[in-house]
C-alpha cells in the first residue's frame, strides 16, 4: 500500500490567503492602509510604533494590532497613547495569521482609522509566509543583528516593501557594513526601500514618515 502524502502546509496557506483577501477587502472598503511590521525579537518594533504615533497622530488617525506569544505589555504602552489597539496572543505560535487579524479588525473602530500598524510576532521565518491582508510589508533589522541577515533569511527580504535598519545610533560601535547590506537586499528585491533609522534619536525617521504619508495619499487618491 502506497504512503499517502498530505500537503498540510499548502492547505493551511490556501485557507489563510482566502481570509487575507477578506481582510484586504475590508480595510480597502474602509480606506485604511494596513501595514505588516516584522522583525526579530528586540529589533525595536514597539519603540518604532510609539515614536511614529507621537509624531504622526496629529496628522493621521492611527490604530494598532499587537501580536505576541503572550502578555499585553506592548499593547498597554500603545493604549497609554490613547490609540485604538487590540492585543493578539498566539499562545506559542510564531506568527500572526489572517484569521487572527480578522478578529482584531472586528474589535477595532475601523471608521476612525486611516493607518493600521500590525506588529507581528518577533520572527524572521514564519511571518514572511503568512499574508495578513495588508497592503504593505515592512521589516526591521537592528544593527546589532549584523549585515548578513539577507543571506540567512532571503524570503523575508524578498517579500517586503521597506526595510528599516534600526538602532542606527549604535553604528559607531559596530562593524555593520551598510554598503554590503544594501547590495544584498537589492540583489533579492531591487524595489525594496531601505531607511537607516533610530527611533531613540529621531535619525532617519522623517524618511519613514514621508514614505507612510505617500502611501496614505496613494490610498486616498485611489
Amino acid at each position: 500500500m502506497a504512503v499517502k502524502v498530505l500537503t498540510i502546509k499548502e492547505d493551511i496557506l490556501v485557507a489563510n490567503d482566502v481570509r487575507a483577501k477578506e481582510n484586504t477587502d475590508l480595510v480597502e472598503k474602509k480606506n485604511i492602509l494596513m501595514i505588516n511590521i516584522m522583525s526579530s525579537p528586540g529589533a525595536g518594533k514597539t519603540t518604532l510604533l510609539l515614536k511614529t504615533i507621537d509624531d504622526m497622530k496629529d496628522k493621521t488617525r492611527i490604530g494598532v494590532i499587537e501580536g505576541d506569544v503572550a502578555s499585553s505589555v506592548d499593547a498597554d504602552k500603545i493604549n497609554e497613547k490613547s490609540i485604538p489597539v487590540v492585543q493578539i496572543n498566539t499562545a506559542g505560535g510564531c506568527h500572526l495569521d489572517a484569521n487572527q487579524v480578522s478578529q482584531g479588525l472586528n474589535n477595532l473602530p475601523l471608521d476612525d482609522i486611516d493607518l493600521l500598524l500590525v506588529e507581528n510576532v518577533g520572527n524572521l521565518i514564519c511571518t514572511a509566509e503568512f499574508n495578513l491582508g495588508e497592503q504593505k510589508k515592512v521589516m526591521m533589522l537592528s544593527l546589532p543583528e549584523g549585515h548578513d541577515k539577507p543571506y540567512k533569511y532571503p524570503l523575508m527580504f524578498t517579500e517586503v516593501d521597506v526595510v528599516l535598519v534600526s538602532k542606527n545610533d549604535l553604528a559607531p560601535l559596530l562593524d555593520f557594513d551598510m554598503e554590503e547590506f544594501v547590495s544584498a537586499v537589492k540583489g533579492l528585491n531591487e524595489k525594496t526601500e531601505i531607511y537607516p533609522i533610530s527611533a531613540k534619536t529621531g535619525e532617519g525617521m522623517e524618511a519613514w514618515y514621508s514614505w507612510l504619508e505617500n502611501q496614505l495619499k496613494s490610498r486616498q487618491g485611489s
